[in-house]
């Protein structure tokens, strides 16, 4: 049965996405990504023009994923800002531990593309950060935390600094590091917020 315009892109974006993620985008050829999906560059080309163009809508495509998803463990979370921010620090030290891990997708290709400030995959990247962010620091005030905009770009720090620890050194313990460092964050902004109010 013929595939539909929608399936095989949903297959072109399914297929570059695990290529790009394994190999980088400058290394995958549209040869290689009409391969994988089993359809003619003629093909390939008549849903995205450019690899370029491929790559935002893979981007695009993956963001919707991720925020989904982050919103679906956001869900699951309950209990003090504590066991939210452990929760969310032992995730990252299960999903380090994939074979052939590989970090954020969307750090790695911004990294590569960090010579074309004007890409538009690297426009995805920042709103795509930038939201996790954002759905974080929503999570921190519903648990009554104060200043939680600011907590949470300070865990959202400590969380891709010990991704890209643990891709140098191959070492999951940086996520149960800076667990320990974004506990001791929320001590001192909760003692802050106390002072704060004892002098109000």
């Amino acid at each position: 049965m013929p595939r539909s315009g929608e399936t095989t892109r949903r297959q072109i974006l399914d297929a570059a996405y695990k290529l790009f993620r394994r190999s980088g985008f400058s290394r995958v050829s549209m040869d290689e990504i009409a391969a994988a999906t089993g359809v003619t560059k003629r093909t390939l080309y008549h849903h995205f023009k450019s690899k370029d163009q491929l790559l935002a809508a893979v981007l695009e495509a993956q963001h919707v994923l991720a925020v989904a998803a982050f919103r679906t463990f956001g869900d699951r979370l309950s209990g003090s800002p504590a066991a939210m921010v452990e929760a969310m620090f032992r995730g990252l030290a299960v999903w380090s531990d994939r074979p052939r891990w590989a970090g954020s997708g969307f750090t790695r290709l911004v990294v590569e593309l960090a010579d074309l400030p004007g890409h538009p995959a690297r426009a995805i990247a920042r709103r795509h950060k930038s939201t996790l962010e954002h759905e974080l620091a929503q999570l921190l005030e519903r648990a009554g935390v104060a200043r939680p905009r600011e907590c949470a770009r300070e865990i959202w720090l400590l969380s891709e600094g010990a991704i890209a620890s643990i891709l140098v050194h191959g070492d999951r313990s940086y996520a149960d590091a800076a667990a320990v460092a974004a506990l001791k964050l929320l001590r001192v902004n909760a003692s802050r917020s106390r002072r704060r109010h004892a002098g109000a």
